[in-house]
């Protein structure tokens, strides 16, 4: 049994879900009375019924691409938090832009949980090397490293060779930034001639965590974990000793659902990542990140029995323009609405003689011309585009979350 940072983590499955979907109604009761959007949203959901997965893949799902526009027209938080912005601690522009609250309290955004699975422990020293300015990643993993007993040291980004000084002088035990910059400030310090060998824990997020990166680290002696979480939510699911997959937070319900929709795959197949918060200020229901990934079977070697993802796989949005036309993962999604004998479908979107084509291949037991000519109907009357329409065998189709290929060259 690793050393985890609390019991939480160990819970049996079936406990945490047990736990989690009692405490579940009372936080949608309090978005749909206190946030003026969710109070529009979920006008006809009873809370006190939503007690399961299977209940709460009913409600509805809320876009981060839908953020700007939703911001726009109710600012400054498109009615989504339920406190005032005055009674925050912080209030952030992240490119878009989309503001971001904060709330007042220890380690609001849950990372410290992350950065104890990392190895940062109590009387730590770390260099935080994200950003302070406007965005909310360094406050994120300030407070989480506070919630530990850490030191920080506010480093932001940039001023390469004085990072590198910095570290040299004042020895931190463990960097927080990007996978990259770490490289760079210890690349810099071989340069300047600095010892910068203190620096034996990496925790890495904000970037893919590519395994010529994770073998440079290990090379220099730094243990380097990643984790996964978006300026809205926080931290949704961290690495641990195991390296075996992202472990989802304890504060979360995590869903990963067929993009375009808000209907829940099975486990293992590639899908957009759908996360339930308890953040009382800004109590995000079912918000579709825009993200993909998949949960991978059972439980980590670690220890921890909370669901693990895979790892961040790509975005969700996959809206192509065809034919001078934007067609988009829902639509697919409600075509395959009309048709239940198709179980899965993917737009490949491809040019022959310098026109723009569209086949649609759809996974199902059954086929003939019959099936084909409705599915073809339906798929010009969503996307007021002509298409093919082709049958393949369940399970044919890649695993990797696309609904729409552009094939194009």
């Amino acid at each position: 049994m690793s050393d985890t940072y609390d019991q939480l983590e160990t819970r049996s499955p079936d406990r945490r879900e047990a736990e989690l979907f009692a405490a579940l109604p009372a936080q949608i009761a309090h978005a749909k009375a206190n946030a003026p959007y969710f109070t529009r949203l979920l006008a006809d959901v009873d809370p006190a019924a939503v007690r399961d997965r299977v209940s709460l893949a009913a409600l509805p799902v809320t876009r981060k691409s839908d953020l700007i526009a939703l911001q726009r027209e109710a600012p400054p938080f498109g009615g989504m938090t339920t406190v005032a912005i005055g009674r925050l601690a912080r209030v952030f522009a992240s490119p878009g832009p989309i503001h971001d609250p904060e709330a007042h309290g220890t380690d609001p955004w849950r990372t410290a949980r992350a950065l104890y699975a990392s190895g940062i422990r109590s009387g730590d020293l770390v260099q935080n090397c994200f950003a302070y300015h406007l965005t909310p990643a360094g406050s994120m993993f300030e407070t989480g490293a506070h919630a530990l007993g850490c030191a920080v040291i506010p480093a932001g980004v940039g001023n390469t060779e004085m990072q590198a000084q910095v570290a040299a002088h004042l020895k931190p035990r463990a960097y927080i930034g990007t996978p990259d910059f770490l490289k760079i400030i210890l690349e810099k310090g071989d340069e300047l001639g600095l010892d910068l060998s203190s620096i034996a824990i990496g925790h890495l997020t904000g970037g893919p965590f590519l395994p010529d990166a994770r073998a440079y680290y290990e090379g220099r002696g730094i243990a380097a974990y990643q984790s996964y979480g978006t300026a809205d939510l926080g931290l949704v699911a961290y690495e641990t000793t195991a390296r075996a997959g992202l472990v989802v937070e304890e504060g979360v319900i995590v869903e990963i659902v067929r993009p375009g929709t808000g209907d829940p795959v099975p486990e293992g197949e590639v899908g957009e990542v759908v996360v339930t918060t308890f953040n009382q200020a800004y109590p995000l229901l079912r918000f579709a990140t825009g993200d993909l990934s998949a949960v991978l079977p059972g439980e980590s070697p670690c220890g921890r029995t909370n669901m693990r993802l895979k790892g961040w796989m790509g975005r969700a949005d996959q809206t192509t323009k065809v034919k001078g036309m934007f067609v988009h993962p829902q639509q697919i999604a409600e075509v395959l609405r009309r048709h239940p004998q198709i179980g899965k479908a993917r737009l490949v979107v491809g040019r022959q003689d310098a026109n723009d084509t569209m086949t649609l291949r759809c996974e199902s037991p059954e086929s003939g011309e019959a099936l084909a000519a409705s599915v073809r109907e339906t798929l010009a009357a969503v996307t007021k585009l002509k298409g093919v329409v082709e049958f393949a065998a369940p399970g044919s189709l890649p695993n990797d979350g696309k609904v729409i290929e552009d094939a194009r060259a």
